[in-house]
C-alpha cells in the first residue's frame, strides 16, 4: 500500500505550547511558514489537517465529519478495521 505509515516522528511541546512538526513530514506534506491547520481533539488524541487560506468547502465538510466521529466515538458508534482497512479509508478521505 502506497499510503501505509512508514516512519513514527516523536516531537516535544515547549513551554510556550508549541509543537515542531519533523521536518520529513514537514517536506512531505509541502508545510511552509503560515500554512494553517485546522486541529481537532478527543480525550488524548488530536489531528491536523492542513487547510488552504481562506478556508475551502472542502475543509469545512473535513472538520465537521471529524466531530461528527469524536461524537460517533464517544457514543459507542464505531466500528474496527484492520490496519489495511484503515489506511485505505484514510487514503480516500
Amino acid at each position: 500500500m502506497a499510503n501505509e505509515i512508514k516512519q513514527i516522528e516523536i516531537a516535544r511541546v515547549s513551554s510556550k505550547g508549541q509543537l515542531v512538526i519533523p521536518q520529513d513530514i514537514r517536506g512531505k506534506l509541502k508545510i511552509k511558514k503560515g500554512n494553517m491547520f485546522a486541529i481537532a481533539s478527543c480525550d488524548d488524541t488530536i489531528v491536523l489537517k492542513k487547510i488552504e487560506s481562506p478556508i475551502s468547502s472542502e475543509d469545512i465538510k473535513t472538520m465537521k465529519l471529524v466531530d461528527e466521529a469524536w461524537d460517533d466515538i464517544a457514543k459507542g458508534r464505531y466500528r474496527r478495521l484492520s490496519k489495511a482497512d484503515f489506511l485505505k479509508e484514510l487514503k480516500e478521505w
